[in-house]
């Protein structure tokens, strides 16, 4: 059934998911008795594959921070009513949702990251580049912090350390100090502001088409959103769960993304959930998992035809031994 609160609308969302064949593949939902986990559910593309694929009563929980994506994917999947559960929650808490729905172990997950086409669609949310909106960028409105409090209020070093470490931005002191600048003279307000800032700071090389806010607003985004922390901390919760057998599929859309992820797998696969940091791990009967892809799938020529946005997608998917 449909999580409660969740408002079922017509889907005319434009994104579309990602190598929804090859996750549908190699998760391999066949079993009509299996329980799937799709932590980012968004517009609802591979949950409804797996369902469909899972008939008749394999059953799915797609998990999703945006209200607004729990929406649309509503409207896709009414179709399943009681095979399917919505859930408004940072996937970091898969272990409570499943608990409190007396969950023990799941057959599958798959995490399509980063943010969607819809988000970008609407200029108040703050994360386009091209159209003008508040500087906000929260993927769930209960997140306290939001890109305007980062570029008006964070000191100079803090804000070139995230523009560095979540944007690979190679200008992010200068524009640091730039915006540290501006915003004495007046706030940082818009989206427009920010960008047309940077723009006229560093400018762009001729003929390159990124835009040169693109990887300074990338680095916001993680930043408000804790990102790259929060898959850290879901994969071996999700490793935790998954039946001997059971698969994880790993979508992300930019290098940071899938270095983690291919880190993570790899330390994983050692049983072990320390921190790169540590130098000497001291995991003991840890759950273990063997790499089905080594290189990450990339999308092919026929998606890419209909869907040019998946030119990034990179997927990475592991099986627990």
């Amino acid at each position: 059934m449909l999580g409660a609160g969740v408002v079922k609308i017509k889907n005319n969302s434009q994104h579309k998911s990602v190598l929804i064949d090859e996750v549908s593949s190699f998760l391999s939902p066949y079993n009509s008795k299996g329980i799937y986990i799709d932590a980012t559910v968004g517009g609802g593309g591979h949950a409804e594959k797996i369902l469909e694929s899972s008939c008749p009563s394999g059953r799915l929980i797609g998990i999703d921070i945006d209200p607004l994506m729990l929406r649309i994917s509503a409207g896709r999947l009414q179709k399943f009513k009681q095979r399917c559960l919505l859930v408004e929650s940072n996937y970091t808490e898969l272990a409570q949702i499943l608990e409190k729905h007396n969950i023990g172990e799941i057959d599958g997950a798959v995490f399509d990251l980063g943010v969607s086409t819809e988000h970008f669609k609407q200029a108040e949310r703050g994360f386009s580049l091209t159209e003008d909106g508040p500087l906000d960028m929260r993927l769930s409105p209960r997140t306290k912090i939001n890109a305007f409090h980062i570029v008006n209020e964070w000191p100079e070093k803090d804000l070139a350390n995230i523009l560095w470490k979540y944007g690979e931005e190679k200008q992010a002191r200068r524009i640091a100090r730039h915006i540290v600048r501006k915003r004495k003279e007046t706030k940082i307000m818009t989206t427009g502001q920010l960008r047309d800032l940077i723009a006229g700071k560093i400018g762009g090389r001729r003929g390159k088409r990124v835009h040169p806010a693109t990887k300074s607003f990338q680095a916001l985004r993680i930043a408000v959103n804790d990102e790259l922390d929060n898959i850290e901390t879901v994969l071996p919760i999700v490793i935790d769960r998954l039946k001997p057998g059971g698969r994880i599929c790993v979508i992300s859309f930019h290098s940071l993304e899938d270095r983690l992820v291919k880190t993570c797998f790899k330390r994983l696969a050692r049983g072990c959930i320390c921190p790169p940091e540590v130098v000497e791990c001291r995991c003991q009967n840890r759950p273990k998992i063997k790499l089905i892809t080594g290189k990450p799938v990339r999308p092919k020529g026929e998606e890419l035809a209909v869907n040019p946005r998946a030119r990034s997608a990179r997927l990475r998917v592991a099986e627990r031994i």
